[in-house]
Order: structure tokens, then sequence, then C-alpha cells
């Protein structure tokens, strides 16, 4: 009978997943999400039939790879167990609030330390607020295309090695830089903006939707929703530099720079959180990871 150390120790089969399958992972889904835009940005085509072809298998390819390199290591039923994921499971009203609400939050109060540093309050775009929630609704399962990748496969297999707190900080990272290639694409919203700037929000939003996989034990749902209405949130107060050109400069607009100091605020008592609680999560990277090896 194996003692307590023993069956908390993962084999040697088990023990590849938390570095060949990470690295497996991650290169392959730069390599065909960069091959698709990069190819895209060479060839000026994103609004032929085949440029929107190659821009959606891009955005996709991180579910994409993660089904791949299941199906190969655990087969149909690996992928089942993946899928799974997905479903609804039981969470507190707070954590559907929190997701639904974060960005628009953070934003709003940007824009208040925007008047009280800059005299005048930021630009609102209130056309399609009305829309929102509708847009919400419609984008969350589209989320899936990144989240059964980012924090289906990846998050708890780096979690498992590093922790929560310092695995959300690497996957920010990795996930920020996945994206640079739209911004050389002309018709991104981010397009010449500062990637400095984009990156550092990036990886603080990480960390929160890190927080949410772990509260909702290890499903999808809660982190697609809060993914989405990230998305569809994010222009109600615009913060992007209007004509930007340039990627690698942290020159961007106060506004930006403002909401990413709220972020951070709320990011170091998130970590402060993960680093107190990661013991109790013991048992959730195996939980989550096992079916899936």
């Amino acid at each position: 009978m194996a003692t307590p150390h023993e069956a908390r120790t993962p084999s040697p089969a088990r023990a590849i997943h938390s570095g060949g399958a990470l690295l497996a992972y991650f290169a392959l889904t730069f390599a065909v999400t960069w091959g698709c835009w990069i190819t895209i940005i060479r060839s000026d085509a994103a609004h032929s039939l085949l440029g929107r072809f190659f821009l959606y298998v891009g955005v996709f390819s991180p579910a994409l790879v993660s089904l791949a390199l299941t199906f190969a290591r655990s087969g149909a039923p690996g992928v089942r167990a993946l899928l799974g994921r997905l479903l609804p499971v039981p969470v507190a009203a707070r954590w559907i609030a929190f997701a639904l609400g974060y960005l628009l939050a953070v934003k709003l109060t940007a824009a208040l330390l925007h008047w009280l540093v800059a005299g005048q309050w930021p630009r609102f775009d209130l056309s399609e607020v009305a829309l929102i929630p509708f847009a919400i609704l419609l984008s969350t399962p589209v989320q899936a295309g990144e989240e059964l990748g980012w924090r289906g496969f990846a998050l708890p297999r780096l979690a498992a090695r590093f922790g929560l707190a310092r695995a959300s900080l690497l996957l920010g990272l990795v996930w920020a830089t996945w994206h640079l290639p739209l911004f050389y694409l002309r018709d991104a919203d981010t397009f010449g903006q500062s990637f400095v700037l984009y990156a550092t929000q990036v990886v603080a939003i990480s960390v929160a939707i890190a927080m949410l996989w772990a509260r909702a034990r290890g499903g999808l749902l809660l982190p697609m929703l809060f993914h989405a209405s990230v998305n569809n949130t994010k222009d109600i107060v615009p913060s992007a530099t209007p004509g930007a050109h340039g990627v690698f400069s942290a020159h961007a607009s106060l506004l930006g720079w403002l909401g990413t100091a709220v972020l951070w605020a709320c990011t170091i008592a998130i970590l402060a959180w993960m680093a107190r609680t990661e013991r109790e999560r013991a048992s959730l990277y195996d939980e989550v990871v096992a079916p899936v090896t």
C-alpha cells in the first residue's frame, strides 16, 4: 500500500506532462498562430476569404493544439475530460459578478483618477452599451478557442510545477506574447499600439482569470465569461492612442497607464491570496491534469 507521500508523487509518465507537454504545447501553438498571422500580415490579405481563414485558425489554435496533444496522449477519454471542463460548475454568485464587472470597475476607477490627475474626464463610448450583455452572452462560448488551451491545458501544468501565483504570471507573459503579430496587422485594434502597456495589462488579467479558474475548481466557463466580459467592456472607456506606431515603446495614453496601475493594485491582492492558499489547492492540479495525461 502506498504511503501518503508516495500517493502524491507523480510517476515518471505523469511527470512528463509538466515539462515536455508544456514545451510542446507552447511551441506548436506559437508555430500555428504566428505562422497564420504573419502570412496575413506579409500578404496584406486580412479581408480575403483565405486571410479570414488563417486569422481564425490562429485565434483558435490554443484550443486546437490542446485537443490534439490530449488526444495523442490520452485518446478520446482524455479529450472528453478536457471538454468536460467547459460545462457549468457551481460557483458563488459573487464570482460571476466579478467576472462580469471587474474590468469595467477598473476602467471607471481609472477614468475617475484621470479626472483627478488631468482635470478632465476621458472619452466615454456608450453608443453600444445596451448590446454589451448580448455580446458577452454570444461570445462566451467562443472563448473556448483560447481557454481550452491557456487555462484548460497550460495553467494546471504550470501551477503543478510553480504554484498558481507564479504560473498565472508566467502564463500571462506567454499569452501576451502570443498576441504580438496582431500589433502589426493593419486592421486590428492593437495595430501600432504599445505592446509594453498591453503586456503589463494582460499579465494582470491572467492572474485574475487564474483566480476564477481556481474558484471554479478547474472549470473553464467562469474564465470564459470573464474573457468575454473583458473583450466587450474594454472600450466603454477607450484608452488606445490614435495613430500610435510604437509597438515596443512605453508611450501610451495616461488613461491606459492609470488603468494598469489600478489593475496591478488588485493583482497584488490576488497574488497574496494565491500564495496564502496554495496548500489548499494541493489536489486540484492533479484532479484537473490526471484524466488528460
